[in-house]
């Protein structure tokens, strides 16, 4: 067997991936606090290239394999690889935009789930939003961010899809919802390439993976639905929706581990309000 070769990074780098990890988190707030019933979503795709043009970075999205747009925009039953176009958004849409940006050669890559309200997206527990609908956004949420805090004890890679497996059960135990894991699209390294190995699953294993180590980068990603979790690819060669047409949500950071602990590169705060509650530090790089 050949074990895929996993880049490592240094503190230098990771400081470079901490820009492209700016401008990304940049662009998820602009096209969040943008979006609005009627809109489309190649709207939101033109707010999102003129954030990374006026940060002097690059779309690692356009081009990538003939994708044709700078975002991924997912409505609804869509779970990730939407391409912006002549959709229009409507007040209760569940809306996931997924996005990354080059600066000096290195990537960052995020992704964030909202319910769209009459004014805009909606924040966490309004009660404007279907509560199933919100139930699922804050749950892939949640999921998200015990994946990372995994990443902090320095343990094996699969402990990530143990802990988001984990979080989802307690969540659906609290709603009485079923939440259904994506599994066939995963987390992946992050670097010099927008996708890299390893691959970072979002479910729990019999192995444990490699070991984590310094200077691993890597993008956590959990997809859920309020169905099954089973999907497929629509004729356009990108769109991935749900097989029963449930709902679904998108979450996603690029996280890099150091020496002296890990930090959120796409996240404003590095991941500090998050992780704190779980019981993590992390490292400022700004």
């Amino acid at each position: 067997m050949v074990r895929e070769r996993v880049e490592l990074k240094t503190p230098e780098q990771v400081r470079v991936m901490r820009r492209a990890g700016l401008v990304v988190a940049d662009v998820l707030a602009a096209v969040r606090a943008s979006a609005r019933p009627g809109m489309t979503t190649a709207d939101l795709d033109d707010v999102a290239r003129k954030v990374i043009a006026d940060a002097g970075a690059t779309s690692n999205f356009l081009g990538y394999h003939g994708f044709p747009a700078t975002i991924c925009a997912s409505v609804n039953d869509e779970v990730i690889h939407g391409i912006p176009g002549p959709r229009v958004l409507r007040a209760g849409d569940v809306v996931s935009v997924d996005a990354g940006a080059v600066v000096d050669g290195w990537h960052g890559d995020s992704a964030t789930t909202f319910v769209l309200g009459a004014d805009g997206a909606l924040p966490p527990g309004s009660p404007e939003a279907d509560p199933g609908d919100d139930a699922l956004v804050r749950a892939t949420e949640a999921a998200l961010w015990a994946g990372i805090a995994a990443l902090a004890q320095r343990g094996r890679l699969n402990d990530v899809g143990r802990a988001v497996e984990a979080a989802l059960e307690v969540a659906a135990a609290a709603t009485g919802e079923a939440l259904g894991v994506v599994e066939e699209y995963v987390g992946h390294g992050i670097g010099t390439a927008m996708h890299q190995p390893p691959d970072v699953l979002n479910y729990a294993t019999r192995t444990r993976g490699i070991p984590l180590r310094t200077g691993m980068c890597l993008a956590v990603e959990p997809m859920v639905s309020r169905g099954s979790g089973a999907t497929r690819e629509l004729g356009d060669g990108w769109t991935v929706v749900t097989t029963d047409g449930s709902r679904a949500a998108h979450w996603e950071h690029s996280v890099a581990i150091l020496a002296d602990g890990i930090s959120v590169l796409t996240a404003p705060d590095a991941g500090a309000e998050r992780l704190a509650v779980l019981g993590v530090d992390v490292v400022r790089l700004d």
